[in-house]
């Protein structure tokens, strides 16, 4: 058997993910079986299963790839000198997200995610995993933000992290269920929250234009 290149070594192992991402976008985990991904991939069984060996490793590498480009998206606030405008920075490019068609079926596979991460405890880990990076970065925030004087030092900010998150979910959910959401208005509430975090100070000016 002739040796591939790393390179298309790594083409297969995405056109094996993105099969799995459209058949678990439209399907759903327990409606989708390994020879629904294996037709839709165009590959052969013996193809497929060098690289996964099932769903729930599929379901992994989704959850890992989507951690990854969380990461490169939550990069943007942390660019900035004034945490505040992190902050906000984090909700216009969470907005960006949201509106974004493409990415559709990842939005809907999280969900996917979400629900399997009951009953499956690897799921679970992962989709934790997930939702603890922008978590994480939003607590630093805050808390360089509360050691500024700028948010109420008595409000915790692993709890203003958790709400902000929960916001965003909540997002994601009525989204992929087709509700008419109006993002940009709905991201102006979002900042209006973040503004009630902060401290009262005069001389504090926020900067939530997009």
């Amino acid at each position: 058997m002739p040796k591939i290149s790393d390179k298309q070594r790594e083409g297969r192992r995405q056109q094996i993910l993105e099969a799995a991402l459209a058949c678990f976008s439209e399907n759903g985990f327990h409606q989708t079986g390994m020879a629904d991904i294996v037709k839709k991939s165009g590959l052969s069984h013996g193809a497929v299963y060098v690289y996964f060996q099932g769903k729930d490793d599929l379901i992994e590498a989704l959850a890992d790839d989507r951690h990854r480009r969380e990461a490169v998206l939550n990069s943007v606030a942390q660019g900035s000198g004034d945490p505040i405008e992190g902050l906000h920075a984090l909700v216009r490019v969470y907005a960006q997200w949201l509106t974004d068609p493409a990415g559709e079926a990842r939005r809907r596979v999280g969900i996917h995610g979400w629900a399997e991460a009951l009953r499956n405890r690897r799921v679970r880990t992962s989709v934790v995993e997930g939702i603890d990076i922008p978590r994480a970065l939003i607590v630093a925030l805050v808390e360089r933000a509360q050691h500024d004087g700028l948010i109420k030092r008595e409000l915790g900010a692993d709890a203003i992290a958790r709400v902000l998150v929960a916001i965003f979910q909540g997002f994601v959910l009525q989204k992929c269920w087709g509700e008419d959401l109006d993002v940009e208005a709905c991201m102006a509430a979002v900042a209006s929250v973040i503004e009630g975090f902060c401290t009262t100070k005069p001389d504090v000016k926020r900067r939530t234009k997009a």
